[in-house]
């Protein structure tokens, strides 16, 4: 054994000792206990905001971290609309983020327009419409916007993923050099079908626009009722994943998710190599805004332990 290679085994037997006297196992790396970290979707939040009035988006932040000691947030720009260009706004935001010790990941966009509509101008308005979203990103301190990859269902299968990969592309052009990610999410219509989704991931080949794999939204036409298998969605889009947002509805006694087993989901998330946030996105009726969030919060603390 030379001297670096003593240095380092003394290194490793020192902070085992140290975990081991704190009630750690020293086999267990702390860093693999918490493998991912818990961020706050404001959808959680919409009818507070939106329908009762009762905070804003200013308040957003502070609830997280004084509410849930959540250090992490995911915007939706539908609940702050006008604030895009608002420079003023943005630094009362920025500046209240930072006093709470909050970090900014991503603003959810959406009625911006269609990134695949079959109108070349309508799709390249789209991509227009988007780019002030971003500026507000970047001066928040965003890793991304989440965009949809609408297509209007005109067309068929693949021609659908050409006309969303042609906006996505354009919309990359502007936001890569921002240092910010285009990421799409499965929200109805094709792209919840993961199959279709990944495959667009793929026809746009680059390395700042990817997904944001929900849980819960893979209904491809309510209607008619068609479902794409939400674990073989989120397994297919995980390759391409930037976020991961764990939706959440009604829980059982146990205090797990019915509609989502997340052990299951956990565990396609972790097998992907996926080591950033899974944000919480509460969006039942039964329990509070807050209490939903408080159960989706301990659903993922206990799951993240045993995956």
């Amino acid at each position: 054994m030379n001297r670096r290679q003593f240095l380092k085994n003394s290194a490793a037997l020192a902070a085992g000792t140290s975990l081991a006297g704190l009630g750690g196992c020293a086999t267990t790396p702390v860093a693999d206990q918490e493998w991912f970290q818990i961020s706050l979707a404001e959808w959680s939040l919409h009818v507070a905001i939106r329908n009762e009035k009762s905070m804003t988006n200013l308040d957003f932040p502070k609830l997280a971290r004084r509410e849930f000691n959540i250090g992490a947030v995911e915007y939706v720009n539908q609940l702050f609309m006008d604030k895009a260009k608002d420079q003023k706004y943005l630094n009362t935001l920025k500046d209240i983020c930072d006093g709470e010790g909050v970090k900014s990941l991503m603003i959810m966009c959406d009625s911006e327009g269609a990134l695949g509509d079959p109108d070349t101008n309508k799709r390249n308005t789209a991509v227009e419409n988007h780019k002030k979203w971003a500026d507000a990103a970047k001066f928040l301190g965003c890793h991304s916007i989440r965009v949809n990859a609408q297509t209007q269902n005109v067309g068929d299968y693949e021609e659908q993923q050409k006309r969303a990969a042609d906006g996505l592309t354009k919309l990359s052009e502007y936001c890569q050099p921002l240092g910010l990610n285009v990421i799409v999410e499965n929200h109805g219509g094709l792209s919840s079908h993961g199959k279709w989704l990944a495959g667009v991931m793929k026809m746009v080949g680059r390395d700042s626009v990817g997904t944001l794999p929900d849980f819960g939204n893979f209904k491809i036409d309510r209607k008619a009722g068609t479902e794409y298998d939400r674990y073989q969605g989120v397994e297919d889009l995980m390759p391409f994943a930037k976020g991961v947002s764990a939706k959440s509805e009604d829980f059982d006694e146990k205090g797990n998710e019915i509609h989502t087993d997340y052990r299951r989901m956990l565990k396609i998330v972790k097998n992907a190599n996926y080591r950033g946030y899974v944000g919480i996105e509460y969006s039942g009726k039964k329990l509070s805004e807050k209490d939903g969030i408080r159960a989706t919060m301990r659903l993922l603390e206990r799951v993240r332990k045993e995956v």
